[in-house]
């Protein structure tokens, strides 16, 4: 398939949270088993033994690309929430209306901190720790009983909260030799852009010395670039960037059929991409 715009679609049927209500107001949650649902597929019996779920879905799902014959691409994306960060405190403090108020007094999403914390590049707290960490004893179990696939590529956010739940949820578990943890950070996984000091990354080096173990993509530069501190990008402006990002991460290696993107709740999405 050429290296151009996709179209991208969802595939529902497959997870409890396709029929979970959508809005910005809904928070999906990590769910047993990630929520794959217990149904056939007419791929079942094909190898001849027993499978549990998700070798019986991951079987499926492999039946998808080859009877696509390149004409289009399933890709099962893993989709992972960051873990409470400082800035959700703040915010849960003052109120929403208040975080994002755009005159005095309060313009509290615009500071870099109170008197009691920072929120610039907002850093994990200790439940946000601990939620990343409940991913990762979750995945361990549901690894070792359900044979849920570790994903072929895994990719990153540059801000700090995300790079944290990364490391926490995913390093120590049993990679492959042939591709072992090494997360890629992407600068255009960001969340919305701009003004709100939680959303501006650190430097590069600070990420290197913090992340060794971890790729950052070619072309990253030292400072935020992306970010502006008198201009927040628009949901339209948003929607453009995300496009390309994935575009950008689907066309990278046509190899791999599952993808971990950590932006702590755990989705997993089918998702289809075609030619435009």
């Amino acid at each position: 398939m050429p290296n151009h715009s996709l179209k991208y679609s969802a595939l529902p049927g497959y997870f409890e949270h396709d029929e979970q209500p959508e809005g910005p107001q809904f928070r999906a949650t990590t769910l047993p088993g990630f929520g794959l649902l217990n149904r056939r597929y007419n791929t079942d019996g094909d190898t001849g033994y027993e499978q549990t779920q998700w070798e019986r879905f991951m079987h499926f799902l492999k039946h998808l690309n080859k009877e696509a014959n390149g004409q289009a691409r399933y890709k099962l994306i893993f989709v992972i929430r960051h873990g409470q960060g400082f800035h959700n405190i703040k915010e849960a403090q003052v109120g929403r209306a208040e975080w994002e108020a755009r005159k005095t007094p309060a313009k509290w999403a615009l500071l870099d901190g109170d008197d009691e914390t920072t929120w610039v590049d907002a850093k994990l707290t200790e439940k946000g720790k601990s939620q990343a960490l409940e991913i990762k004893a979750m995945l361990e179990r549901d690894i070792r009983e359900m044979k849920i696939p570790l994903p072929g590529k895994s990719y990153t956010s540059p801000l700090a909260r995300c790079l944290e739940t990364t490391r926490l949820a995913f390093s120590g578990l049993q990679w492959p030799r042939d591709e072992p943890f090494k997360p890629i950070i992407k600068e255009a996984l960001r969340e919305r852009l701009g003004r709100h000091t939680c959303d501006r990354r650190s430097t590069r080096s600070w990420i290197e010395s913090n992340y060794d173990q971890f790729e950052i993509e070619s072309g990253f530069t030292e400072q935020d670039e992306l970010w502006q501190q008198n201009y927040r990008e628009t949901l339209d402006e948003h929607v453009v960037r995300v496009r390309q990002l994935l575009d950008d991460i689907i066309n990278s290696d046509e190899r791999h059929k599952e993808v971990w993107v950590a932006a702590g709740a755990m989705v997993p999405l089918l998702v289809v991409a075609t030619p435009q």
